[in-house]
């Protein structure tokens, strides 16, 4: 049976392979989030990846890997719009062609990140799901390359490099927190957990309008996506047999936070800590403060990870609304 998760060594030489392009981000002690728990807590700061996101890491790690003959049919990938703008920054560095299909509402922001790295851009497709399904059906037309967001032993390596960093800068870490869609960050960070630091407990987070994950585990089946209006647009997304698999095999169990909990911990995050986040980067911050993340042994650790929300989308958030 083919492994569900990465190993540490592979997590560990896909951070060799990256280690020239992927940026070594900061681990930042939360004074204000320490006092309020009673204990450590620490943010590692993926807003500040190549692309504003840690799905730069995956991306870099599975083009490194790539032939020649398939950089040269090009890759074809689906987003909600920070691993679209991963895979095109990947994609730009090794001079392979890129096609990104992104749903219709992805932010500015992320689709704008896309376009500057020279990638085509298709914004055709009503929500992600739909996106994907363009995707891949280009990608079989053009005898590319389809690279997943979420699945996927090489993607989820370079994901694991955020686990990686955190064991390196705080060995004492017993609970990691970190958002979840379709599993390809929980399960990177979950493989490399599970062989290296088994004692530490990984969380997920999720809001209640992209609990798909959690409605899959719970379940033991796939889940779809209902494609409300959501501030976690990275979040979006069904869950499949391979991703329930991923979820499976990496997390201890996952917070659900309502989407007004999410807004409000972006706006927390950045008048506590100056710090930008994303819906997506902001849900492991909320299930903490309103208490959905259960006991937490520390110190604890919680994954920021994107930074890429329009700025008319954080003002709004920063009013109240």
């Amino acid at each position: 049976m083919l492994p569900v998760l990465p190993s540490a060594l592979q997590v560990r030489q896909a951070a060799e392979r990256i280690r020239a392009h992927a940026v070594r981000t900061p681990l930042v002690r939360s004074d204000t989030l320490s006092t309020f728990l009673g204990g450590d807590v620490w943010l590692k700061c993926e807003c500040d990846q190549v692309t504003g996101s840690f799905k730069f890491r995956g991306a870099t790690n599975v083009l490194a890997l790539m032939t020649p003959e398939q950089r040269a049919r090009g890759v074809v990938t689906s987003s909600a719009g920070n691993h679209g703008a991963g895979i095109a920054a990947a994609a730009h560095a090794l001079g392979v062609a890129c096609t990104v299909y992104v749903p219709s509402v992805a932010p500015a922001a992320k689709r704008d990140r896309i376009t500057a790295m020279g990638a085509q851009v298709d914004s055709s497709a009503p929500h992600y799901d739909a996106a994907e399904a363009l995707a891949r059906a280009h990608a079989a037309r053009a005898n590319a390359t389809f690279v997943s967001p979420c699945t996927g032993i090489d993607l989820m390596a370079g994901q694991g490099t955020v686990a990686l960093e955190i064991l390196e800068d705080l060995p004492a870490v017993r609970t990691i927190i970190t958002n979840v869609g379709g599993g390809g960050l929980c399960g990177g960070m979950g493989g490399f957990i599970n062989d290296a630091a088994p004692a530490v407990t990984l969380i997920g987070a999720q809001s209640d309008r992209t609990d798909a994950m959690a409605r899959s585990l719970t379940a033991n089946a796939p889940a779809d996506d209902a494609h409300e209006p959501t501030i976690c647009d990275g979040l979006a997304g069904l869950v499949d047999g391979e991703m329930l698999a991923q979820g499976h095999a990496s997390l201890k169990r996952i917070a659900i936070s309502t989407e007004r909990a999410i807004r409000d911990a972006i706006a927390y995050i950045w008048i506590e800590e100056g710090i930008q986040v994303e819906g997506a980067g902001a849900a492991g911050i909320a299930a903490l403060l309103s208490g959905t993340a259960g006991a937490i042994e520390f110190p604890c650790a919680v994954v920021l990870s994107g930074g890429n929300i329009d700025q008319t989308v954080h003002a709004d958030v920063l009013r109240g609304g």
